[in-house]
């Protein structure tokens, strides 16, 4: 089959009673805010790990735990969350995950036991995971093709954001109360993000497909039976796992064999996630023009590039700067493959967004959750494990395109 792209016939569905020129950036914003969520209640509470620990009686060891749970709990939350929104609609579980988050997190402020702790972040994560999965299902339900990839890259630029300044405002928020007030303070931005979703987010699915267990496992075999499904999904989660393989490793290799200080890391870490943010937003711009899957092929070849490009700076014990292009070109290039994979993975799924989405959220935790003890595993000294990973991961993504080939696309620029 060709691999040209078509033009598209997008879906306009809008917000009712509201003009699209009023709706259109509050939405986004909002989704922004629910999906980023999650990744607030992770990075926020980071700094307060030793002292969590301590008013616990526990050790640091057992209290990332908490931290495994969450993710544990997003990933369930997804698989859940999504196929019940094709079941009943968008409103209905993306108001019940939130509610499920404030109300974990709330118990969290108060949770007596680490063994409580754990349990209650299960849940916290639970709930935030089914709001993030819904979150996605509805962008697909208002736009598809080139318009709902220029959305997604919108939803980064509100995601990107966070992971910087949540361990900051973690930080912040440490030095005027303890962890349990961290918590106390995820709690006021649930129900703050609840009510704005109350307020501002209508139901998009025009047409629930009701049904019970049976009719979501057919859900998912419909969905991976999808070829073209599959090859974009698996390029969205092993990208994703280069990129948490750099989140991992980057600071022992920087800061332990580069010798950089602490300050100068951050500097190095924000400019990479800037390069990212940006390269997204340039995706939305130029998408109309070249089109989902053209950019999508465009930034796996640069990851790729990119991973040999540190492979080779490993293998010869390259300079500094030279790692830190490689670097940056890898997580530059994930600003175009994000937004694009999301898009065309869900483009022939507008019945089964939220199955669809729930998988892609999955195959993304699972390579994150796999990449990140990979670089302690993989043997050799100074970059090379982190090098390794990357380039594994980066080449795989842009050989999973190859099974994009299987379908004719009927996607182009909008």
């Amino acid at each position: 089959m060709t691999t040209t792209d078509y033009p598209i016939t997008e879906t306009t569905t809008e917000p009712i009673h509201e003009s699209p020129q009023r709706t259109r950036t509050p939405s986004i914003l909002l989704l922004g805010a629910v999906t980023a969520l999650p990744a607030l209640s992770i990075d926020a509470y980071l700094p307060a790990l030793p002292s969590l620990a301590r008013d616990l009686g526990s050790t640091p060891a057992a209290a990332q735990l908490t931290l495994t749970a969450v993710l544990l709990g997003i990933a369930l939350g997804q698989l859940v969350g999504g196929p019940m929104s094709d079941r009943l609609g968008r409103r209905l579980p993306l108001l019940a995950g939130l509610g499920t988050f404030v109300v974990a997190a709330g118990l969290c402020a108060v949770a007596p036991s680490l063994p409580a702790l754990v349990a209650l972040r299960l849940l916290m994560g639970f709930g935030g995971g089914a709001a993030v999965v819904v979150a996605r299902a509805v962008v697909r339900d208002r736009a598809e093709g080139a318009r709902a990839a220029k959305m997604f890259a919108r939803l980064m630029l509100v995601m990107g954001v966070v992971p910087v300044l949540a361990p900051v405002l973690g930080a912040q928020l440490l030095r005027v109360t303890s962890w349990r007030g961290v918590f106390a303070v995820l709690v006021v931005l649930g129900v703050a993000l609840g009510a704005v979703v109350v307020r501002r987010l209508p139901e998009t699915l025009e047409e629930p497909a009701g049904g019970g267990l049976l009719d979501t496992l057919r859900a998912f075999r419909v969905v991976l039976g999808d070829r073209a499904f599959v090859g974009y999904a698996l390029a969205a989660a092993l990208t994703s796992g280069a990129m948490f393989a750099y989140i991992s490793a980057s600071p022992f290799v920087l800061e332990d064999v580069y010798n950089l200080s602490p300050t100068t890391f951050s500097i190095v870490f924000s400019t990479n996630a800037a390069g990212l943010i940006g390269a997204a937003q340039l995706s939305a711009r130029i998408v109309g023009r070249f089109g989902p899957r053209r950019l999508l092929l465009a930034g796996l070849a640069v990851t790729a590039v990119a991973g040999v490009w540190l492979l080779v700076v490993a293998l010869t014990n390259g300079p500094l700067p030279l790692l830190l292009v490689g670097l940056f070109a890898m997580l530059a290039s994930l600003g175009f493959i994000g937004p694009n994979a999301t898009a065309l993975a869900l483009q022939e799924h507008g019945a089964q967004a939220g199955t669809a989405s729930a998988l892609i959220g999955l195959g993304q935790f699972v390579t994150g959750a796999v990449a990140a003890p990979l670089t302690g595993i993989v043997g050799g000294t100074g970059a090379m494990p982190l090098a390794v990973v990357v380039a594994a991961f980066a080449v795989t993504a842009a050989a999973a395109s190859l099974l994009t080939r299987a379908r004719r696309l009927t996607l182009a620029a909008a």
